[in-house]
């Protein structure tokens, strides 16, 4: 019997509760500050916009789940079990949309179907006869933000949900058909409760993104707790009372997780291995597969097509005023940060993943859920929690140094590259982990006992086992991750170092400037660096069961 070697369970337990506490440390930081005497102007926020924020907030998530849910699973379930004239075409592209920023798609939108926009001028050439007050169309408020986020947020439910579709028992389906029941039948029935763990999942963090979104919210005028807190805290310069609204949010993010919890609950989906039997479709014909070909096709049309198009529209124009050699050194700089972002937040979320199956203690366990918070927390209120104890760690080295050697070291790791990189690693380690561990769940854990059997240790079974299992869900995270740091732009306005721009803060600064179509070539290019991995993810996920 071969001898093991590697770390053994105790060692993954000291390893998740390291990265946990590790992970954490910025959130501690500011809810130390929660425990201090509240200021004047909580209780004067408390008295006037508190309960607007809870009920725009919770209203804004709702309803974006709930138009996710909707194209996200229904476009899964359509490409996956039935045939429709256009399917191969929509399956590739309904992926698409999660490479355009939230923020992006309502500034173009806005400017779009504004008075003077490019929409309404056609418009008005074409049919003269209708007046400005018919034509216009005001993109702003709760209802705009919903069908901004859901047609762009969607993705992350398909993906996930058609993943799921496809690892289905071949067996438990045809089943469903010998007993004569309908395409409709089976998705309700069969499909969709097997896939119910993957979809909740995907709808998680669909609602995370929405609680944590501040550009978007901002330029609609919709007020929810990220734009209080970035109101209390850069608009009123209380850092009090924008901790105290992150607080609540977190109380949000608890109760999304909870409910994740409640409806996965102990259920295993040993339904859910991979077969290599690709599935029977049904024939959708005549009206059926045009309107499933439609349904499909239009969240590509206004994700995607809408935007880009327009976005390359305003770039033609502006591109001999605004395109320089900086652009290049904005592309190193965005791709560098989410490289680096996505190895550590995969490799971060692996080992907590792991040491949650390895090990069967509460503490763990505890670690795991704590160590996905940090998707709740809105990325500025990250950047402070990273730059307060960096700073004081700057002080304490430049003192030493000062004093040992007399020299002084000046600003050592607050502001730096790599404090950015973990502030992204503590905001997005929930997108690495939760695929990873939905990842997890779908393996059949009689193989690990028989790894074990065999005289493989914890380490090694990993290697051998987990590993290969799992590189669709590895990959599927680290792209996530890698798409989202490209989008992110709080964290990255407040911690970047001196004269160091990303693709997101420049589309932000000009539009934010009222200079939209001079941002377009900017939003473009950054849409573009997101496109190539959310490709690389449909050919990872499309594999062989998708022809």
């Amino acid at each position: 019997m071969p001898a093991r070697v590697g770390f053994g369970p105790r060692a993954w337990a000291f390893a998740a509760l390291a990265v946990a506490s590790l992970l954490w440390i910025p959130i501690l930081v500011v809810g130390a500050h929660v425990l201090t005497p509240a200021g004047e102007t909580w209780a004067h926020l408390v008295d006037t916009v508190l309960f607007r924020y809870v009920g725009s907030s919770a209203l804004l998530v709702a309803g974006t789940v709930a138009l996710a849910f909707t194209i996200g699973v229904g476009a899964a379930w359509l490409v996956t079990a039935t045939e429709f004239r256009g399917r191969r075409i929509v399956e590739s592209m309904l992926i698409l949309p999660l490479a355009v920023p939230a923020y992006v798609a309502a500034y173009t939108y806005s400017g779009m179907l504004d008075v003077t926009g490019p929409m309404q001028r056609v418009v008005r050439a074409l049919v003269p006869a209708l007046s400005d007050s018919v034509l216009h169309v005001t993109v702003a408020g709760p209802k705009a933000a919903m069908l901004i986020f859901g047609m762009v947020l969607y993705p992350y439910v398909y993906v996930i949900a058609r993943a799921s579709f496809r690892r289905q028992s071949r067996t438990v389906l045809e089943a469903s058909r010998v007993l004569g029941r309908s395409a409709w039948t089976t998705f309700l029935r069969v499909a969709l409760p097997l896939a119910r763990p993957a979809v909740v999942a995907g709808l998680v963090l669909v609602a995370l993104e929405v609680l944590n979104d501040y550009g978007t919210v901002r330029f609609l005028g919709v007020t929810t707790f990220t734009t209080g807190i970035f109101r209390a805290w850069s608009g009123m310069g209380d850092l009090d009372a924008a901790i105290r609204l992150a607080g609540m949010l977190l109380l949000f993010v608890l109760a999304v997780l909870l409910i994740e919890r409640v409806q996965r609950g102990r259920r295993r989906t040993d339904a859910g291995i991979e077969t290599d039997m690709p599935m029977r479709r049904w024939q959708l014909r005549g009206v059926r597969g045009a309107a499933a070909f439609l349904f499909c096709a239009l969240p590509i049309l206004f994700g995607f097509l809408v935007p880009v198009a327009q976005l390359g529209y305003w770039a033609l124009r502006t591109a001999s005023r605004v395109v320089d050699a900086r652009f290049l050194q904005l592309i190193v700089n965005s791709f560098s940060l989410a490289i680096g972002a996505a190895v550590l937040g995969v490799g971060l979320a692996l080992i907590v993943a792991y040491a949650t199956r390895v090990v069967n203690g509460r503490a763990v366990k505890a670690a795991a859920r704590v160590a996905v918070l940090g998707y709740s927390v809105p990325g500025a209120v990250i950047a402070i929690g990273v730059l307060a104890p960096l700073s004081a760690l700057d002080r304490g080295l430049g003192f030493m140094s000062a004093s040992v050697f007399g020299i002084s070291t000046g600003i050592l790791l607050g502001g730096t590259v790599a404090a950015l990189v973990y502030a992204y690693a503590v905001r997005f380690m929930a997108v690495a982990y939760l695929p990873i561990e939905a990842g997890f769940d779908r393996e059949c854990r009689d193989l690990d006992s028989a790894s074990r059997t065999l005289g493989v240790g914890t380490t090694g079974t990993l290697r051998r086992v987990g590993l290969p299992l799992l590189r669709a869900a590895l990959l599927g995270a680290a792209i996530l991750v890698f798409v989202d740091v490209l989008k992110e732009l709080p964290a990255t306005l407040i911690l970047r170092p001196f004269n160091f721009d990303t693709l997101a803060t420049r589309a932000f600064q000009l539009a934010s400037d009222e200079q939209i179509a001079e941002s377009a070539c900017a939003a473009l290019i950054l849409i573009g660096a997101g496109v190539l991995p959310v490709i690389g993810l449909d050919r990872l996920l499309g594999g062989r069961n998708s022809r």
